[in-house]
């Protein structure tokens, strides 16, 4: 056994798993351990944030940390070596016999790339499978020990009938822009795209010579916080940008259509009086929101060509039989959206629960990228910040979504008496592709008809 592959089988390296499902790149948000610290097989070592939503990550092996790749707050490829680890037989002299991997280099002075064709999958999307291109890590990761050589910008590839090199969500950007790929010169490393490259190519002719201007320009342009200053910038990362694209993406796919109705909820807000008293519900929240979510199962029962996608690829309307119900949440990093699995077969208790601690979790930012992947319809309340209604965008690949505004005392005619009574406004966007008039005014009723008449939970079961 040579000294090479030796030194490949004891220095192992961690890359950014996919821990999205198909998610291209994430940004480690905080190191648990440092170089010279030991680890274990599942040891927790680092949280990552991906477009989906804060996820931390176990290391798959033993050893002495050697090398820490990336600093924090860098946003790093999936596939990309993340840390060495020293898994040999002794920890001593660690740092110094660690292979030289600058994340910069096309080729590394020794072939690290073994110990990732032996893949030890420990979690979905670990161990991805090496690539036949080469690829550089992003502009702004730089790495943290030793100084990687300056590389010039590969030069611009020449327009030809070739497919343009450029990552998913930039050609996603280039199609919302109209912009021909084809067409862009590419400034990225080894021809490749760039975001930057789109947003050149969709200027204004005016502005076309500062945007094409060389990338030695950059550092002259100003800070991204000024302290003192009378305006600060923000990065949109993570949840907030994947969010961000997602609501651009669904306003001008599906055809929006809005409908309110404003009603007295009285009733409802006894029930839930009552309800907290229940001992069926001992240790659960009862809320308006509840009874909200509850009435929109009905509806949906009534109603079941409501629950549904469209399918753009294959020209198709998809009927689902079940519902995951997601409530829209706002959280310290951005709005998420976790739903309630098959929310369709929960007793209220049940229900309740569900929803306790979709919330919670949501609030200590540790719901999963599972828990917000394939709903089928949503509610957002914006009633808690006092607001009255809204006209609310479909999360990408739902139906419909639900906005439930403040409830509030107002004089209304009750019996033929102007009372006062707990009245609030329910609005529903529905996507008009799938979701007509009579359909949606059908939902929308049916929730509003059950939150005025509760017994309706019981007679329409």
């Amino acid at each position: 056994m040579t000294t090479m592959t030796v030194q490949a089988q004891r220095f192992r390296e961690f890359r950014m798993p996919d821990v999205g499902e198909g998610l291209t790149e994430a940004e480690i948000l905080k190191w648990y351990v440092a170089v010279g610290d030991a680890v274990t097989d599942g040891q927790v070592i680092c949280e990552v944030e991906t477009a989906k939503a804060a996820v931390e990550l176990p290391i798959p092996y033993d050893g002495v940390v050697s090398e820490i790749r990336f600093e924090e707050g860098t946003t790093v490829d999936v596939g990309t070596p993340i840390i060495v680890v020293d898994a040999g037989p002794s920890a001593e002299g660690a740092g110094e016999a660690a292979p030289a991997a600058e994340p910069q280099a096309a080729q590394p002075a020794e072939p690290p790339a073994a110990p990732a064709v032996k893949r030890e999958a420990v979690l979905v999307g670990y161990g991805v499978a090496p690539s036949s291109t080469t690829r550089r890590p992003r502009k702004q990761a730089a790495p943290v020990n030793g100084t990687a050589a300056a590389a010039a910008p590969a030069p611009p590839a020449p327009v030809s009938a070739e497919r343009p090199l450029a990552k998913p969500p930039v050609r996603k950007l280039a199609k919302d822009l109209g912009i021909d790929l084809a067409t862009v010169v590419p400034t990225g490393p080894n021809g490749v795209v760039t975001r930057e490259d789109i947003r050149a190519a969709a200027a204004p002719p005016a502005t076309l010579p500062q945007a094409a201007a060389p990338a030695q320009a950059a550092p002259a342009t100003a800070p991204a916080f000024a302290p003192g200053g009378r305006e600060t910038r923000t990065p949109i990362k993570g949840v907030r940008k994947a969010t961000a694209q997602a609501m651009v993406a669904s306003a001008f796919t599906a055809p929006h259509v809005t409908e309110f109705v404003t009603f007295d909820i009285t009733r409802t807000m006894k029930l839930v009086q009552e309800l907290k008293e229940d001992r069926a519900f001992t240790g659960l929240k009862v809320s308006p929101l509840l009874l909200v979510a509850k009435a929109l199962l009905v509806a949906i029962r009534r109603n079941p060509q409501v629950n549904s996608a469209w399918d753009e690829a294959a020209q198709e309307i998809v009927h689902k039989s079940y519902v995951n119900l997601g409530i829209a949440a706002a959280t310290p990093r951005g709005l998420i959206v976790p739903n309630i699995k098959d929310a369709q077969d929960k007793t209220l208790p049940e229900l309740a629960a569900a929803l306790g601690e979709l919330v919670a979790t949501a609030r200590e930012g540790k719901t999963s990228p599972a828990d917000m992947q394939n709903g089928t319809m949503t509610i957002t309340n914006v009633g808690v910040f006092g607001v009255d209604t809204g006209t609310p965008i479909l999360n990408p690949g739902e139906s419909a979504i639900l906005a439930f505004g403040a409830v509030k005392l107002q004089p209304w005619v009750h019996k033929g008496k102007v009372k006062p009574r707990h009245v609030t406004t329910l609005a529903l966007s529905f996507d008009h592709r799938l979701v007509d008039g009579e359909l949606g005014s059908k939902v929308l009723a049916d929730v509003a008809a059950v939150l005025e008449q509760p017994k309706r939970l019981i007679t329409w079961a």
